[in-house]
């Protein structure tokens, strides 16, 4: 009979390194298998080649980008306090795996993949939220003392679980219960070939992957869990539909007879409300002046076009004149405070190209809001007008 024996984690805990070792020891499994895919391994356990800034820049999804780094951020700040470096008990299971001359097996879903659905699956209010969150974890993980251990108790594990699903349930669904499934199918093919086995995994992962394991039948394909995120491109609908509706709005106006000094103010607004959010955006984010002033000359036109962003614009420029190089990556990846992190060229560049988009749609959906009030016309009087007379004249052209 195959014995599949879990040890539930904290990555930033010197008690679950012990636990990893005392496991090992005390089991003797014939293989065991660690909560790592093959690149996080690699980044563990060799040092590996940076991606070139022009490969992060050509990637855009600055946004994920972000998020990404913040998380690591997080846990590398948690991992300074305690002592220990992220990611330490897996290398405690793997060499002494190797000291007892025990095969070890990488058992987690490519990061890529996880990274890709999670992000994927949130929907914009659950986006919206997680950023908040990491922002102000910035804040409170800065002298705040956490008893890392408690994350392996599973009363606490499962309150913190609970409480992630309330915050992002799809969000949830690709970072926990889908990696459940998947370890759970890993361990089971591994079971197929060795009688005792030994799962090195985060305690987040214990309840689920158990209950998978005593109910194999429940588990869902394989392949579904690797599979892309289809779905609606909403970006492009969004960006067309404000195309559409920017057009429409401008054809009302022209066609109403309210004047042509209404009509230019309208498109004056336009270029300036977008292009001024997107530019104040970017000097938050610290950018350079001629990368706000880019922002603010791209924007309008950017906001037109679903294949364009301002940001990928202002980031260029603040390339450009901040330079940064390679090895950066790993600087921001090291960061010891937020402060650090934002002084790091590359990450600037970073948050320059994400700011300077919410920026500029910010400014697109507040044009639609606020063109009718500046411009002190009424509304419904300026679409009814504006659409009556458009198609009085095409009547008159057929």
């Amino acid at each position: 009979m195959t014995e599949i024996r879990l040890v539930g984690t904290a990555h930033v805990s010197q008690k679950s390194v012990e636990d990893v070792r005392s496991a090992i020891e005390e089991f003797q499994p014939d293989i065991v298998g660690v909560e790592l895919d093959r690149g996080r391994f690699i980044s563990l356990t060799q040092e590996t080649a940076d991606p070139t800034v022009t490969e992060i820049l050509k990637g855009g999804n600055f946004g994920r980008l972000l998020v990404q780094w913040v998380l690591a951020f997080i846990q590398q700040r948690i991992g300074a306090e305690t002592g220990v470096k992220p990611g330490a008990e897996m290398l405690a299971a793997i060499e002494e795996a190797e000291a007892h001359q025990r095969p070890v097996a990488l058992i987690d879903r490519d990061i890529r993949i996880t990274l890709s659905r999670f992000w994927g699956k949130m929907r914009i209010w659950e986006k919206i939220k997680l950023i908040g969150a990491l922002i102000y974890s910035l804040v409170g993980v800065e002298g705040q003392e956490i008893d890392v251990d408690e994350f392996t108790n599973q009363d606490v594990v499962s309150a913190a679980m609970e409480e992630f699903r309330k915050f992002s349930p799809r969000g949830a669904q690709a970072l926990i219960d889908e990696r459940d499934a998947y370890l759970a199918h890993q361990l089971l093919m591994l079971g197929s070939r060795y009688e005792r086995v030994l799962a090195v995994v985060g305690a987040g992962h214990i309840q689920g992957v158990q209950r998978y394991l005593d109910a194999p039948e429940t588990l869902p394909p394989l392949q579904s869990l690797t599979a892309d995120v289809k779905g609606l491109p909403w970006a492009k609908i969004i960006g067309a539909g404000v195309t559409l509706l920017f057009a429409l709005l401008i054809a009302a106006i022209a066609f109403s007879g309210v004047g042509l000094d209404v009509l230019l103010a309208a498109l004056v607004y336009w270029v300036l409300i977008n292009g001024i959010l997107s530019a104040v955006f970017t000097l938050l984010a610290g950018g350079h002046p001629l990368s706000a002033a880019t922002a603010f000359g791209v924007s309008w036109l950017t906001s037109l076009n679903p294949a364009l962003a301002a940001g990928w614009f202002a980031a260029i420029v603040e390339a450009k004149i901040r330079k940064p190089t390679t090895g950066e990556l790993r600087q921001i990846l090291e960061a010891e405070t937020f402060s650090e992190m934002r002084r790091i060229p590359l990450f600037r560049v970073v948050l320059v190209a994400a700011l300077a988009n919410v920026g500029s749609t910010i400014g697109t959906f507040a044009y639609f809001i606020f063109i009718f009030p500046v411009l002190g016309i009424d509304p419904a009087v300026v679409v009814s007008d504006g659409f009556a007379n458009m198609l009085q004249m095409l009547q008159g052209l057929l």
